[in-house]
């Protein structure tokens, strides 16, 4: 039981015995934060910025719904728990909210009822904590296209191009024809008259192209005049209704949206005064990006390429999006997100050949980077051609870490491949059976891919082209999985691909199809996730602690026995004499968006009795030696046999360590580092010869493990050794100074082979 105390405000009291409904919060602008001793950015004391003043929540009446809407408002995905009685320290100040209810479903909290700003009967001691899951938000801190279209919110939804000409008609990618807006749900067409190329260049940008083109206005005029003058054109009848047109649009041409244009639905004087009088509809024609246009010779295509890669994107799960890098002073680098925007990402989209930007990301949500930052307070104007025609500082300046990498998401050409594939089967629509759509004698077929040479490199395209994300698994055996009725034959096999098709269909394979197993249970199957782990070696590391050692044969019989030594050694007379050794140590960053594991569980993990340890992978990595043209005269590998979190950045939580049979991994944002004095972490060079060489190590060489980005795999040193001594330097991944980063699967493979 208990009493009132004697200042009980009136308001509680009535809100108490039911006379007066709890209120709902008005304040938009409302931000929550969490704090307290020791906690980590998920969890802590919840805290209300009210009137300019942080204030507390109390614990009475909260539950987990309450804690899911706190914890999306801050970002995160949803909630694990929620904390009473002040578990993370009591608050000061005002404690604004009592009596929270939420029924689990609103984006703010200030949209769910309490007893008002500041009405509570609660202490410190029972402030509220939440625990958020870890996962951030998609998009989460990021600037995106907005269509509210004036101060009533209204929605100018898309924009597409009718086309009109025949020409126009049998292309698969429209690139000029009518502007049609959707307002409201109902798609309408747009004036000419004040139509402008700044106005063509944003619907350009919103349709995925990067530039616009003069359009052939009295031929368009032509055939207006001719459907006007029809009086059985159902056109005709159209535009004498006012709820046919955009009246008027006025961009400047760097918008990323029409809705931020000046945009007039109707004639200012309403509907007595009809809509585009005289005029016609807006035709606008666009030009498609490198990437997306028809394949042919283009004259002086050499020298616009070079400009264009000197900007990229890396670790995007779909086409047109990913952190974005530079190449400054022959070296790739990253723009930190100080001063990100719209504007700016646009600029970048443009010139890589995609539309203009939907989302600006902060805060390295598309993953993290190792190499320098090369820009901040980057500041475009939106005509610029390029990302370093914009003014802005150098990276160092302003204090800028790889968290705060800029990423971008561009809009691109829809080229209808998303629907000539689909997943069949799956216990969820991101796994499944491959079936996609071919032409058999001319006849649009769906059937099934044949397993053979299946990999993660096709696997990762199919989800690509599905807007699944990364491919997780690429599936040989699919016999668990139920197909489509009437889809089960086998209509492509010998898929090849390099892993950057926009399509299964643009990959190699066979003409006529070519099946070891023919259908059925075999039939290639994927599994896609919308995150993966990005593994890069730390490339100074290697080159900073390599030296030579002549290790006696007598401590080398476990490392012989895992086939860490070169072939010669196989007849030596055990256990007199010694190897040559060149030793490193190799520290592996985790730098994407998901942990990376092994690919099979433990139970599948091989026993080493020698070193008395688990493999988790077999060959975790390659370590080789080759000559300047490339051929190999050394080399070594590496068993994940402890694949773990060394280290982790401050106030992250180590997952994964090897001791007692623990669970194996890399953690987000942590490293896994393989010390230079522990076996097999060499090259046996005792065959070698003094000269100069190139020391290359490939992560993950077999491709066993997703990753969001294959091209960081691969690390290269220049190395000369003079019989006695040697030298690493130049040390880099493989694609961290070239401009063309683009290998065909042959060059990946013979750079990747680990066969002398």
């Amino acid at each position: 039981m208990w009493s009132l105390p004697a200042a009980f405000p009136p308001l509680l009291l009535l809100l108490l015995l039911g006379q007066t409904p709890p209120s709902r919060l008005q304040s938009p602008s409302m931000k929550l934060r969490l704090v307290g001793p020791g906690s980590r950015p998920e969890e802590g004391r919840l805290e209300v910025l009210h009137q300019g003043q942080w204030g507390t929540v109390c614990d009475d009446d909260f539950a987990l719904q309450e804690a899911t809407v706190a914890c999306r408002q801050l970002g995160f995905e949803a909630a694990l728990t929620w904390a009473h009685s002040a578990k993370y320290g009591p608050g000061e100040g005002p404690i604004w909210l009592d009596n929270v209810h939420c029924v689990g479903t609103e984006s703010s909290l200030d949209q769910c009822r309490s007893n008002g700003w500041g009405v509570s009967d609660c202490s410190h001691s029972e402030d509220v904590g939440v625990v958020c899951h870890p996962q951030r938000q998609r998009g989460y801190l990021s600037e995106r296209v907005s269509n509210a279209l004036g101060p009533q919110g209204r929605r100018l939804e898309e924009v597409r191009l009718k086309p009109i000409l025949a020409s126009a008609k049998r292309q698969s990618l429209v690139t000029e024809g009518a502007v049609e807006v959707k307002y409201e749900g109902h798609w309408r067409q747009v004036c000419d008259q004040g139509w402008t190329r700044n106005n063509s260049r944003v619907v350009c940008g919103m349709l995925g192209f990067p530039s616009e083109a003069p359009v052939v206005s009295h031929y368009y005029r032509k055939v207006w005049n001719s459907k006007m003058k029809d009086p059985k054109s159902r056109l005709k009848s159209l535009t004498k209704k006012n709820s046919f047109w955009i009246h008027r649009v006025n961009c400047l041409g760097t918008e990323p949206h029409m809705a931020n244009c000046q945009v007039q639905v109707a004639p200012a004087q309403g509907k007595l005064r009809p809509a585009c009088p005289g005029g016609m509809h807006a035709v606008v024609s666009c030009v498609a990006g490198p990437r997306f246009r028809p394949l042919k010779a283009k004259p002086g295509s050499k020298e616009s390429w070079a400009e264009e890669t000197r900007v990229r994107l890396r670790s995007g799960a779909q086409v047109g999006e990913g952190r974005v890098e530079v190449l400054m002073n022959r070296r790739w680098g990253t723009v930190c997100d100080h001063g990100w925007n719209l504007i700016s990402a646009s600029v970048v989209c443009r010139q890589l050949g995609f539309g203009s930007a939907r989302e600006a990301l902060f805060g390295a949500q598309l993953g993290q980077a190792l190499g320098p930052i090369h820009l901040s307070e980057v500041r475009c104007g939106g005509y610029e051609r390029t990302l370093g025609d914009c003014p802005s500082l150098e990276g160092s300046q302003n204090g800028c870490q790889h968290d705060n990498d800029a990423a971008v998401r561009c809009n691109i050409p829809n080229l209808g491949f998303q629907d000539q594939v689909r997943l069949a089967g799956g216990r969820s629509p991101e796994e499944g059976v491959v079936e996609v759509q071919v032409d058999v004698n001319g006849v649009q077929r769906w059937g099934t891919v044949c397993s053979d040479h299946w990999g993660l490199r096709e696997a990762m395209v199919v989800c690509r082209q599905l807007g699944l994300g990364f491919a997780n698994h690429a599936i040989k055996d699919t016999w668990y999985w139920q197909g489509t009725p009437g889809a089960g034959e086998v209509v492509m096999s010998g898929v090849h691909c390099s892993g950057t098709e926009l399509a299964l269909q643009q990959c190699q394979r066979h003409g006529p199809v070519h099946c070891s197993h023919g259908a059925g249970h075999f039939s290639a199957g994927v599994s896609c996730t919308d995150s993966a782990a990005d593994l890069v070696l730390n490339a100074q590391l290697v080159q900073e602690t390599a030296y030579l050692e002549d290790r006696p044969l007598s401590q080398l019989y476990c490392a012989h026995e895992e086939n860490c030594l070169s072939r010669s050694a196989d007849r030596m007379d055990w256990p007199y004499g010694h190897r040559r050794l060149l030793r490193f140590s190799s520290q592996i960053h985790n730098l994407g968006r998901a942990d990376f594991r092994p690919k099979t569980g433990r139970h599948s993990w091989i026993w080493h009795q020698c070193h008395r340890h688990y493999h988790s992978i077999e060959v975790f990595t390659h370590y080789d030696l080759l000559t300047p043209n490339g051929s190999k005269v050394a080399e070594g590998h590496k068993a994940s046999f402890c694949l773990e979190d060394t280290n982790c950045p401050t106030g992250m939580q180590k997952r994964y360590a090897c001791a007692n049979f623990g669970e194996q991994g890399v953690t987000v944002g942590c490293w896994d580092t393989y010390r230079h004095d522990i076996d097999c972490q060499w090259v046996d060079i005792t065959d070698v010869g003094p000269g100069d060489y190139i020391f290359q190590v490939v992560v993950n060489p077999k491709l066993e493990v997703a990753e969001s980005d294959f091209s960081n795999n691969v690390m290269r040193c220049r190395c000369k050794y003079d019989g006695q001594r040697v030298w690493l330097h130049d040390c880099h991944t493989g694609d961290a100074h070239r401009a063309n980063t683009e290998h065909s699967p042959e060059q990946e493979q013979r750079l990747r082979n680990n066969l002398i």
